[in-house]
């Protein structure tokens, strides 16, 4: 979770380009990062695939006014309202982007191809039908940042409980890695223009939340000796995780939600 969703990225250029603050091709150009491509298939008015610039244009005409993340998992439709088709996509791809003003929705679809080393990445955006209603189980902004913190805390106990000599190297060069990223990133950008400073506070503290759960989770178990204890240390951090994405999706929708209360 330390790195940026696509539909992250999506809907936050996608929103400072809806809000006046960069062009299309800036905004596409964005979106895109270091992936080779952005295509987006299902655009009403278009029977084929198209390059992201005319799809956010087309959008645009078609009266998109925002774009909300969803970034759904088994048990948990977070951002999402549904139809079941489209959450199902969702689910699949752990994302997804939602229109204000249409109801449709964008799911991403990734391949790669290329040796080791030259891996070049294409996204297909699935453009489908959403249901107009409330998202689920989306915080603000300020309940986000309140949940984090303690969420912060805790994440953070259940990694100085791994015990790093017993995982190996690994482990180590996982944890350094992780505090050499989060020093750097520091002070960088990590949202489109015109997010309110909160957001980009909110975002920055989810990610980190979510490196520190994947880093107690994917470099051996650490101290925990039984099934019991792997069992409670899993337990333990579902919750937290689950409290990063939905800072997250708080974090990326900020800008619909301030430009809804003016």
């Amino acid at each position: 979770m330390l790195s940026e969703p696509r539909s992250g990225r999506l809907a936050a250029w996608g929103n400072a380009l809806l809000a006046g603050l960069v062009s299309l091709d800036e905004a596409a150009l964005a979106a895109v990062g270091e992936d080779a491509v952005h295509r987006v298939e299902g655009v009403p008015g278009e029977s084929a695939p198209v390059g992201l610039t005319l799809a956010l244009g087309r959008l645009r005409g078609l009266g998109v006014s925002g774009l909300r993340v969803a970034l759904p998992a088994p048990g948990h439709p977070l951002g999402l309202s549904g139809p079941p088709e489209f959450n199902a996509r969702a689910l699949e791809a752990e994302e997804a982007v939602v229109c204000q003003g249409a109801a449709l929705g964008l799911v991403p679809e990734v391949s790669e191809a290329g040796p080791e080393g030259d891996v070049h990445v294409e996204v297909l955006w699935h453009c489908l039908p959403v249901r107009e209603a409330p998202p689920a189980d989306v915080p603000s902004l300020g309940e986000a940042e309140r949940e984090l913190a303690e969420a912060l805390r805790e994440a953070t106990e259940a990694l100085t409980r791994l015990d790093v000599a017993g995982s190996g190297p690994v482990a180590e060069a996982a944890i350094d890695a992780y505090r050499a990223r989060a020093t750097a990133s520091r002070g960088q950008d990590v949202l489109a223009p015109g997010y309110p400073p909160r957001a980009v506070r909110v975002l920055e503290l989810a990610q980190r939340v979510g490196a520190l759960v994947s880093l107690a989770t994917a470099h051996g178990h650490g101290g925990a000796v039984s099934a019991s204890e792997m069992s409670a240390r899993a337990l333990a951090l579902r919750p937290v995780e689950r409290t990063a994405r939905r800072a997250q999706v708080a974090a990326y929708n900020a800008f619909v939600e301030e430009r809804g209360a003016r």
